[in-house]
């Protein structure tokens, strides 16, 4: 098969390592954003996402050529609403065309219609300038000295004006008046301009997004387009922080096509405690970034998929801790966390000054509170961050962390974040990740039970199920959260991507926490007794939306 010339604003399917072919364009990379050695590859951005990446160009096809192809082997949604983007781009495109046509031929019938009255005229003008003529000889001395007098100034007075008219014009349209030469502001740097990057400048030789075009093309990643002096550990340095009046702080992280090479990983040594659902993913995605990364597990056998693809084996979490410089752990609840921590070989053990841990564990505000001072108190570095999502977005690279605690080791684990998440917040002093984290999957959990007694109040007035769903995904409610869950409870795959015991200890720990300030939370009470429910019907280790069999039997 003959090899396909590519260029600059091609549309194309670009391979993202085990992802499947997703359609992107050929675009121009951030200034300071240094191509990968070796093959040839093109930096690609891709439709319906913010991601971005150099791609190589065996990995890269057509994107029209292949269109059908790759529609007939790939059915998900997200990836129908990428094609779907394409097509409104293109269709965008095709309009702004024929508008530019339709203008030209317009222009080009104005110049004829000027040249025909022009024409018209002509006879008319070298009439009037034979009448003249015989004025102009008719004229006396004195009217010679004084175009002779008015000659002189002219040549003295205008030598702009003359220079101008001597100099060579340009053939086309004449030049527009200086006030219809200032250029529009796009109205997509508007939008981005007055958001969470207010400031941000685009950097030479970056193309500034599409105007009234393509809107999934003006995400630039800020960590992409500082110089390469900048140490990438610090996030503050090198991302645009937004911080609000609470004084949280959101930073936009790297995602998934990081695989590609746009994260620089930390040279610091990495530690990991726990593969579960969650761990498990974001472990991967830290050995995709090039991080060294040491892992344990309570059940060894876990650490073994990990080993093949380069990690390394602590035998105890002092052991891990002791020789790293950043340990992370992601375990079940606050008894876990505190065993972890305090019990025989555990993390306090290997605690020495400037040895730093990261809780990613969703615990209770006490807790975490607890495991700071005991870290701190060795001369270590603390810092809570659990984190919002799945099993698939952990490991698609796609989780939401919060954290808080040491700002310091926050920065500091800038390139590990970026591997396992899409942003990240800093929350201020220890303890309010935890909050936020309980009240975030509060509201997750009571959702959840709230989909599955729609559902069976549907089957029971002998609504249709699918419909409801349907009506749903067109209104407000439409989420990806939404659709999954509702599609598990309607081909009855309760396959875990969020334990439901684990959602209920969530439950649980959030109403203790309204408790703790003497708030209600009677809606949380309520889905809490459901999720028990389901519990009493062994489904604690099935996916949260299992908690649809709590009102069926």
């Amino acid at each position: 098969m003959a090899a396909v010339s590519l260029r600059l604003g091609d549309l194309v399917w670009g391979k993202l390592g085990r992802y499947p072919p997703w359609p992107g364009k050929i675009v121009n990379p951030p200034k300071d954003l240094k191509k990968p050695r070796g093959k040839k590859c093109f930096f690609v951005k891709f439709f319906g996402t913010e991601d971005h990446a150099w791609i190589k160009v065996e990995q890269l096809k057509p994107y029209h050529a292949h269109k059908e192809e790759m529609i007939k082997i790939n059915k998900g949604k997200r990836f129908q609403q990428a094609v779907d983007a394409v097509e409104e781009f293109l269709k965008k495109a095709k309009g702004k065309d024929q508008a530019s046509s339709h203008n030209s031929t317009e222009e080009k019938n104005r110049r004829n219609s000027s040249e025909e009255r022009g024409k018209q005229s002509a006879g008319e003008e070298k009439r009037k300038a034979g009448l003249s003529e015989g004025k102009q000889k008719r004229s006396t001395g004195e009217g010679k000295k004084r175009a002779s007098s008015v000659s002189s100034e002219r040549g003295s007075k205008w030598p702009l004006k003359r220079a101008l008219d001597q100099s060579p014009r340009k053939r086309g349209r004449p030049p527009k008046d200086e006030k219809d030469l200032t250029i529009p502001e796009s109205s997509t740097v508007k939008r981005v301009m007055t958001g969470t990057v207010a400031g941000f400048k685009w950097p030479p030789g970056v193309s500034e997004p599409v105007k009234d075009g393509d809107p999934h093309f003006h995400h630039f990643l800020l960590s992409q387009t500082e110089k390469p002096a900048v140490c990438y550990q610090a996030i503050t340095k090198k991302l645009k922080v937004c911080e609000e009046e609470t004084g949280s702080t959101s930073i936009q992280a790297a995602d998934s096509t990081a695989v590609n090479g746009s994260i620089t990983p930390t040279d610091k040594k990495i530690g990991f405690l726990g593969l579960g659902l969650m761990g498990s993913g974001i472990v991967s995605n830290l050995l995709k970034m090039g991080h060294t990364v040491t892992v344990w597990n309570r059940t060894a056998e876990k650490c073994d998929l990990f080993i093949q693809e380069g990690a390394r084996l602590g035998r105890t979490p002092a052991e891990v801790v002791s020789t790293c410089d950043i340990t992370f752990a992601c375990v079940s609840d606050p008894k876990a966390a505190k065993d972890l921590v305090l019990g025989p070989s555990g993390v306090l053990q290997g605690i020495r000054p400037g040895k730093c841990y990261v809780d990613m564990s969703t615990v209770d505000a006490d807790t975490v509170t607890e495991l700071a001072q005991v870290i701190v108190s060795r001369g270590g570095r603390f810092l809570e961050a659990p984190v919002s999502g799945s099993q698939q977005l952990s490991n698609d690279g796609m989780l939401v962390i919060l954290a808080a605690g040491d700002r310091g080791l926050y920065e500091d684990c800038s390139s590990c974040f970026q591997a396992m998440g899409k942003t990240s917040f800093f929350l201020g002093e220890v303890g309010n990740a935890a909050k936020m984290m309980l009240i975030v999957n509060m509201v997750q959990g009571s959702f959840m039970a709230t989909i599955a007694e729609g559902l069976t109040l549907a089957q029971v007035t002998g609504q249709s199920q699918q419909t409801l769903l349907d009506i749903l995904n067109q209104g407000q409610l439409a989420s990806i959260f939404l659709d999954q869950k509702c599609q598990n409870i309607l081909q009855g795959n309760f396959k875990p991507d969020f334990y439901l015991k684990y959602i209920q200890k969530d439950l649980r720990l959030a109403i203790a926490l309204g408790d703790s300030v003497n708030h209600p939370t009677p809606m949380a009470a309520a889905a809490n007794e459901v999720y028990k429910r389901a519990k009493a019907l062994d489904q604690s280790d099935n996916d949260m939306s299992a908690v649809y069999r709590a009102y069926i039997h």
